[in-house]
């Protein structure tokens, strides 16, 4: 039996046009034309010796066969770029300065750094954890090369990897409306300035929603501990919530906010190769973990 190699390429066109939801989506991602995606698609499914598409509609979508393939395709890419960056690593040097918000550095990016730093063992890796005011500063400053933040899309150096819902939070055994619409509902949020706490109470102002702040903290930790212990409902994104806090229905007591954007800045800086690695890394790392969450 002759065996088939498949093209690595042709699989990061498959998976990534799978990502996007179409193939003209890939097509200007890639920066490639349309015929040459579908092209890159024909040479799969003959390599595949295997139907992978079928027609719905004006669209397509997998077969079964394509389906399987592409889980063996996510693995096969992932397997390579982790070759690479094994080989590669070494002699890959430098320095990155890095500042991001409480709520990232609570969640998946810790992994992210760690992998990070086990594939480019000669690139010092500092982090900086605070809120978005004095990232911006830092950035501007000089002092940081990259800052993941909420919001900026405003800025020149902006690189948008997605809008996360903004949701009112409580305890996971919730805490019922009081059928009294005149008792104010407690809150417990960060102290100014704040964009969350700004558009969390111009929601509740809006809605006609009595409130009274029962707990300011500085930290998100703090903020999470407070929302745990019910002393008052805080308002954010979903991001690395903890288990015992829970996304609270949607009432209208308690409305939900159009979103916040999450974005990339790099200062608009020239980048050396240690910081191109990295800033690719958190790149695809954080599309990855936002998608199933963003709006």
């Amino acid at each position: 039996m002759v065996r088939v190699n498949l093209d690595m390429d042709v699989l990061r066109t498959f998976v990534t046009a799978q990502d996007l939801g179409g193939f003209n989506r890939a097509a200007t991602h890639l920066g490639r034309s349309q015929s040459a995606i579908s092209q890159q698609m024909r040479k799969l499914e003959d390599q595949a010796g295997q139907p992978i598409f079928i027609r719905e509609g004006r669209g397509t979508i997998l077969t079964e066969q394509g389906e399987r393939l592409l889980s063996y395709a996510r693995r096969l890419l992932d397997l390579n770029d982790e070759t690479l960056e094994a080989v590669n690593g070494f002699s890959v040097s430098g320095s990155v300065r890095f500042g991001l918000p409480g709520d990232f550095s609570e969640s998946w990016l810790p992994a992210l750094l760690g992998l990070f730093k086990r594939a480019h063992p000669g690139v010092l890796i500092e982090v900086f954890v605070e809120r978005n005011g004095l990232l911006f500063e830092q950035l501007d400053q000089g002092s940081l090369d990259f800052v993941l933040a909420f919001g900026g899309g405003g800025r020149p150096d902006a690189l948008s990897l997605g809008t996360l819902p903004t949701v009112w939070i409580g305890p996971s055994t919730d805490v019922k409306a009081s059928s009294d619409p005149d008792t104010p509902i407690d809150l417990a949020l960060y102290g100014n300035p704040c964009r969350f706490r700004r558009t969390g109470l111009e929601l509740l102002d809006k809605a006609g929603t009595p409130w009274r702040l029962t707990f300011t903290s500085r930290s998100l930790q703090g903020l999470w501990a407070a929302t745990g212990a019910g002393l008052g409902l805080t308002f954010r994104t979903p991001l690395g919530l903890p288990q015992n806090l829970c996304v609270l229905p949607e009432r209208p007591e308690l409305p939900r906010g159009t979103g916040i954007e999450v974005c990339l800045h790099d200062g608009c800086r020239a980048m050396s190769p240690a910081r191109r690695e990295f800033r690719d890394a958190v790149l695809e790392t954080t599309q990855e973990h936002l998608r199933p969450m963003a709006l």
